[in-house]
């Protein structure tokens, strides 16, 4: 959380907690969120003994859900799907967990979106750089030179992670394909992408494209649910030697059969003599600019939550209801339910019992 919006919250008199330390990474010190009113704690263990309302980015460790309490709102992402194990010790805690990825405004993931268009424009920076023969790559400049071809780069999704990939390698110069199976996207992608080619997506679509292709982007989403694995392992034996394969889904369990999540610190491994790049949480790279682009969105959510209370501000902004994972030790997103195998409580029927 910027110091601004500490500074708003005081204003509406709501006492802040920060960790110490917690904005250094990115430039916004203690000094900023104590001149703006927060009171710093030694601790994260000291934060979440007096919050009633915790906001985080990323979602809980094991040892930060033993912290929580009935009572407590957890405001984070959470991408709950593809993690059964964070799910279960969610419910044992009793908190309400609201995630950020789930909460839907006419079709649309506000909350989602800023760490997409990241992700995304991302996408093709570390792409290009792994493509790189001295990073083990096939050598090829994604912008090619005069007399010389362009690298062919497919793009799997043209949602809000997909365009902005997207636009990027067009913006380099490079041969850019999105497939996606919205026909009506693909209508506003020919007509604002002029530079990029749309394709339907299907995997014979896929398997006719992959021998010519350096760099494939996974940017498929299904709200709150487990990502389809769309490339197999078979699949991935079509692609050349060197090519590089992004998978931006991995936080959702990712879209290849051979996605494994990585860290910043190791961030790729080869299969089928294809690098992938699978780093959970890829805007962390770019820290500072995630935490405004962040902060940005989340905020008047932030407020109606402090302000109002859980009930009220479920009522206030009723998109909030679909943000809701988990609540009172059940689980209240069905495609959560769904994917983890686990029983599904709409909210309404978890306030009456409780």
């Amino acid at each position: 959380m910027l110091p601004s919006a500490v500074y708003q919250l005081t204003k509406h008199g709501h006492r802040v907690a920060v960790e110490k330390d917690a904005g250094a990474g990115v430039g916004f010190y203690d000094q900023d969120y104590l001149t703006a009113g927060a009171e710093i704690l030694a601790t994260h263990e000291e934060v979440f003994a007096v919050a009633d309302l915790i906001v985080k980015v990323k979602e809980p460790l094991a040892s930060e859900c033993q912290l929580l309490r009935k009572g407590q709102i957890l405001f984070t992402y959470l991408h709950l799907a593809a993690n059964k194990t964070l799910t279960e010790a969610l419910m044992a805690t009793g908190a309400t967990c609201i995630a950020y990825e789930t909460v839907v405004v006419n079709r649309r993931l506000p909350l989602l979106e800023p760490m997409s268009e990241i992700a995304g424009r991302m996408s093709v920076l570390v792409g290009g750089y792994f493509l790189a023969k001295h990073n083990g790559g096939g050598g090829v400049l994604l912008g090619g030179v005069p007399g010389v071809l362009p690298g062919r780069v497919v793009v799997i999704g043209g949602g809000s992670s997909g365009v902005n990939a997207a636009r990027m390698a067009t913006g380099l110069g490079a041969d850019v394909t999105i497939l996606e199976v919205d026909l009506e996207r693909m209508r506003f992608l020919d007509i604002t992408m002029q530079t990029a080619h749309t394709l339907f997506s299907s995997e014979a679509s896929l398997v006719d494209l992959l021998p010519t292709v350096d760099l494939l982007i996974g940017a498929v989403l299904v709200p709150g649910a487990k990502a389809p694995k769309l490339i197999s392992r078979e699949m991935l034996r079509k692609m050349k030697p060197g090519s590089v394969l992004v998978d931006i889904a991995i936080d959702q369990g990712g879209c290849a059969e051979t996605s494994r999540p990585t860290t910043h610190h190791d961030p790729v491994f080869v299969e089928e003599g294809v690098t992938h790049y699978c780093v959970a949480n890829m805007p962390g790279a770019y820290a500072r600019t995630a935490t405004q682009a962040l902060t940005n969105v989340t905020y008047r959510y932030i407020e109606t939550l402090a302000d109002h209370g859980l009930e009220e501000a479920l009522r206030r902004e009723p998109c909030l209801v679909g943000g809701v994972n988990v609540m009172d030790g059940q689980v209240t997103c069905p495609a959560v339910a769904e994917a983890l195998g686990l029983p599904y409580s709409p909210i309404l029927e978890v306030k009456s019992a409780s």
